[in-house]
């Protein structure tokens, strides 16, 4: 009787061939880059009424770190800014960041895994940590929406399709407030 062994990556590909026969993709490191809590009009703003107006700004990068052996760093950057009858009752800032190995895929998908499918990944982990701050700053639980990162990606291209007149852009970026 025979042993038949699989060595398979997370993608499904299987791990024999080169990286081009194979593509392959992994997180390595998620991480808080960057975090900032205020909230300039407190204790004052407990005593009033409650009616928060929530303000949400993303914005994505990525870079390489080592792209010859296909290690990129992406960062989501989120802030959150909540007025409640007019003065602002807190301020979130955070960079979350994670490096990921992404070898073996087209430009073009490599693009859309590092502008969409990453953010993605870092998300949820953004939106905890927000939630979180909010909660322990005294303030109403702040529950962020899930955010649909392949829309944005897609608006990206086609903001880049008209600012350049090319289908292919350079680094995945955008940008978007809700």
């Amino acid at each position: 009787m025979a042993e038949e062994t699989s060595n398979t990556s997370g993608n499904g590909a299987g791990a024999q061939g080169n990286s081009q026969d194979n593509p392959g993709f992994s997180i390595q490191k998620v991480f808080i880059k960057d975090i900032s809590f205020e909230s300039p009009d407190a204790p004052e703003i407990f005593l009033n009424e409650w009616k928060g107006d929530t303000n949400i700004q993303l914005n994505t990068n990525a870079r390489p770190i080592r792209e010859e052996e296909g290690v990129f760093e992406v960062e989501l950057k989120l802030t959150v800014t909540t007025e409640s009858n007019g003065k602002t009752a807190y301020l979130v800032e955070i960079n979350q960041a994670g490096v990921f190995i992404v070898r073996g895929f087209p430009r073009d998908q490599l693009n859309q895994l590092l502008g969409s499918y990453c953010p993605n990944l870092l998300f949820p982990f953004a939106r905890e940590t927000v939630a979180d701050l909010v909660l322990k700053g005294g303030f109403p639980q702040l529950l962020l929406q899930p955010v649909n990162f392949e829309a944005l990606y897609q608006q990206h291209l086609e903001d880049q399709k008209k600012a350049s007149g090319d289908s292919q852009t350079a680094a995945p970026e955008s940008t978007s407030q809700a």
